[in-house]
């Protein structure tokens, strides 16, 4: 068996462990128990995120500036940009219409049971919608610090300065091919890593499942079975829709690039981390034929702007809390909402709940009580799951369809 598969293989055995323990203990412990027991095997998912994001800031760094040194020139860089846009652009707005489309189909929110709202956990919510004004967003893209942008791993900011970085290098012309070679080594020391932390996923896998079972249980899904079920099904509405437009450009070689991604997809899934896999995702569509450039320029900034699965859930959640309140907002409200959601959503990757953040602010705006996030968040851990892994499929593919466009799209390296 390949090192890869056996790697999925552990990390599925590791989420029905997971889910083995935690409805254990769910079932079986009173409520002191199961608070310290989520408390401290969540901690084994603490260890392997703080791994991985120990290595993301020096790989989009070095990743980034190589591959923009080697694009050559400011007009290559904007010609590959210019391509990668318009895949976002269009994959965030399919996405946002989907998601707006089957919230006024299924009309989830009118099954909400009001009484199982997480009141507490809105208001943790509500408290961080003060930082998205426009002065906040500015900077939040913009750096002060390139090192106080390593250290909080704010991926969008590390790209505005890596671009500078990388265009400042290609115009020194030989002067700067010995920072490109210096940064290369790094990169692929910092791709070595990768390996040896990867190997701490399963365990990151068992102790996320366990923490959140433990805690939630499984009757969480008679409650809002019915709201996870349309929420699904968008999802796989759009990995179809993202599927056949990958299946139009990249042909045949689909099926090749799912069985590479399988691992990191999972990965994202069970930790409801597209971090997680940032550096696993970059080794692994090298290995599928991306040229290291255009992995190195697209990746980081997808992780940005192409959040597919986060759009979707995005019109799909603030109108189905609306529909729980018995709010009716006109297709014109919703469709500036939606726009609203377009502009908002980008460059904040880095948040955590990041997606909930701008749910709040946004039903704020639109007059919709932004306290009604509670009657959603009881359920959020299982729908961000789904949403994650799509963001991860979505970059995956933007990254090979801007390779196939550039003609730099090379055959699969044989392991």
């Amino acid at each position: 068996m390949k090192k890869s598969n056996r790697l999925t293989l552990y990390i599925l055995i590791s989420m029905l462990a997971g889910v083995l323990l935690g409805y254990i203990v769910h079932t079986q412990a009173g409520p002191a128990f199961i608070q310290s027991f989520s408390k401290n095997i969540n901690l084994l998912t603490t260890v392997f995120l703080r791994l991985v994001q120990m290595i993301i800031a020096p790989l989009v760094f070095s990743t980034l500036v190589v591959g923009i040194a080697k694009l050559g020139d400011l007009k290559t860089v904007g010609r590959v940009g210019g391509k990668a846009m318009l895949w976002f652009i269009s994959a965030s707005l399919i996405s946002l219409l989907l998601g707006m489309l089957l919230v006024n189909l299924f009309k989830p929110g009118m099954g909400i049971d009001l009484s199982n709202a997480d009141v507490n956990g809105a208001k943790d919510l509500v408290g961080k919608t003060q930082e998205f004004n426009i002065q906040k967003f500015v900077e939040h893209v913009f750096p002060k610090s390139v090192i106080d942008s390593m250290a909080n791993n704010e991926i969008l900011q590390l790209v505005i300065f890596s671009i500078f970085f990388g265009i400042a290098t290609a115009a020194l012309g030989d002067k700067g091919k010995i920072v490109v070679k210096g940064l290369d080594a790094v990169a692929h020391v910092i791709l070595k890593m990768v390996g040896y932390v990867m190997n701490f996923a399963p365990v990151g896998v068992f102790g996320a499942i366990a923490a959140v079972i433990a805690t939630k249980g499984l009757e969480i899904f008679i409650f809002y079975g019915k709201y996870l079920l349309y929420f699904i099904t968008g999802i796989l509405s759009l990995w179809i829709i993202l599927l056949l437009v990958g299946l139009l450009i990249l042909g045949k070689r689909i099926p090749e690039l799912l069985n590479r991604i399988t691992s990191p997809l999972i990965i994202a899934f069970s930790t409801t981390s597209s971090e997680a896999v940032f550096p696993k995702l970059t080794d692994e569509l090298e290995k599928f034929g991306c040229k290291d450039k255009i992995v190195a320029f697209i990746l980081p900034l997808g992780y940005s702007f192409n959040l597919d699965g986060s759009m979707m859930y995005m019109t799909f959640a603030s109108v189905a809390i609306a529909q729980a309140y018995g709010i009716h907002l006109d297709l014109g409200t919703q469709l500036t909402m939606l726009l609203v959601l377009m502009l908002t959503s980008k460059g904040i990757a880095g948040v955590p709940r990041a997606s909930l953040v701008v749910v709040t602010a946004t039903l704020a705006m639109f007059n919709v009580p932004a306290e009604g996030i509670a009657l959603i968040l009881p359920i959020d851990h299982f729908c961000d799951m789904f949403r994650t892994a799509t963001n991860v499929l979505g970059n995956a593919l933007a990254t090979s369809v801007v390779s196939k466009w550039e003609n730099s799209l090379e055959p699969a390296i044989a392991e």
